[in-house]
């Protein structure tokens, strides 16, 4: 069967990962995704290695397969030119230029959706198209900070170290995130007005949006969060623990499991003591509860005490690194891994979309394309453009 949106279009003039990583996912669900980038130079990502594949990066590889590559100057009129006319054969377009950016070069989206009515805007940018902020540029590590993550991530304040960042680019993927869900809301849409929309897609509201619970906490409790390093603000016990060989996590979410823990440690008596019983009294005593655990899983090694607790059903897990993520035994049974070749033949590893349909399959057909790849391609199929067209526009570096 095809592919869910085996029926859309999009054209995706973002660069580095929040629209990109958007894009990816929709080229993912089967949609016709064509990436713009400046000639010669590309998306910004291309030369962030090492590591690299041949000529491209691994982070460029990690966000752009299931795409073609077209290569315009939209800084010059006959670039624009080029835009307004594959926007015309488009259902999406997503760009996360400096807020201003798209207008100044007439690419706005009052002007595109003037020429396609039906067209879905979707402009992602660190502080959104209004307010003071609007026309600041933002990269992900400043998101992370200042819209609150780093605040709660890392040791707790009264130990060794400071505020962290998480490890990859976490505000930028949700935005991605956020922008996908969107774009798909707005497509439903249409299909009841017939018109298309702009969406505005901030990283600085997507990061404060999905704190979730940690919101919340201060929204009903009145008390900032802090860092706890692994443990969690309305969960006892659930954090890293050293065992006499490592490391664990151990995620009690529930009075049961709690009982279950205490079983798995032959530490019965905590199961019975009243400052421990229930959940909001395990938070109220987390300072006494904590060292009693932690004395007892030094006792013994990482596998003894994981497989004490899955024998009773608690949520418990290694801290596995990712080169053990990516080639353990439930890798290999999930597909995580695949392959996909490009043009030169050379094969390209790709981390599976992580959604499985049973009617309609993910596909994995492109791998993320060289710069300009299919220019010709795109402005001969879907514009018509000839062989003379496309030699003149490269000769004078529109393309």
């Amino acid at each position: 069967m095809p592919a869910p949106l085996n029926n859309i279009r999009i054209l995706d003039m973002s660069r580095v990962l929040a629209g990109p990583w958007a894009a990816q996912l929709l080229g993912d669900y089967g949609a016709d995704v064509v990436k713009i980038e400046m000639p010669k130079t590309g998306d910004d990502t291309r030369q962030w290695g090492p590591p690299w594949l041949g000529d491209e990066s691994a982070y460029y590889l990690s966000a752009n397969r299931n795409k073609r590559s077209v290569t315009v100057n939209i800084s010059v009129s006959d670039g624009q030119a080029i835009i307004k006319e594959l926007v015309q054969h488009v259902d999406v377009l997503l760009e996360n230029f400096k807020v201003g950016t798209m207008a100044r070069f007439g690419l706005g989206p009052d002007e595109l959706l003037k020429l396609n009515p039906k067209l879905i805007y979707c402009s992602i940018s660190a502080f959104g198209q209004t307010g003071s902020r609007a026309e600041k540029p933002g990269y992900d590590a400043m998101i992370q900070a200042s819209a609150g993550l780093m605040s709660i991530t890392g040791p707790p304040q009264h130990e060794t170290g400071g505020p962290q960042k998480v490890g990859v680019a976490i505000a930028d993927i949700m935005a991605g995130m956020y922008a996908t869900t969107a774009i798909l809301a707005a497509l439903n849409s249409r299909t009841q007005s017939g018109l298309g929309q702009h969406i505005d897609v901030p990283l600085y509201d997507s990061q404060v949006a999905w704190l979730a619970n940690q919101n919340m906490n201060f929204l009903i409790g009145g008390k900032t969060p802090q860092r706890m390093g692994t443990a969690h603000p309305n969960l006892v016990p659930y954090q890293a623990f050293a065992t006499s060989d490592g490391d664990l996590m151990l995620a009690v979410g529930n009075d049961r499991q709690f009982q279950d823990c205490c079983d798995a440690f032959d530490m019965q008596s905590i199961a019975s003591d009243a400052r421990f019983e229930t959940a909001s009294s395990r938070v109220e005593n987390r300072d006494a509860l904590i060292p009693l655990l932690q004395s007892r899983i030094l006792q013994d090694s990482t596998q003894h005490w994981l497989g004490e607790l899955h024998k009773r059903g608690v949520p418990a897990g290694p801290i596995n690194d990712i080169g053990e993520v990516l080639t353990n035994d439930h890798a290999i049974e999930r597909n995580l891994v695949r392959s996909i070749e490009n043009n030169k033949g050379e094969p390209v590893p790709q981390v599976s979309n992580p959604v499985e349909f049973s009617a309609t399959p993910v596909r994995y057909e492109r791998a993320p394309p060289l710069l300009g790849e299919h220019t010709d391609e795109v402005l001969s199929d879907w514009l018509g453009y000839s062989d003379a067209d496309i030699d003149t526009l490269r000769q004078s570096e529109v393309i």
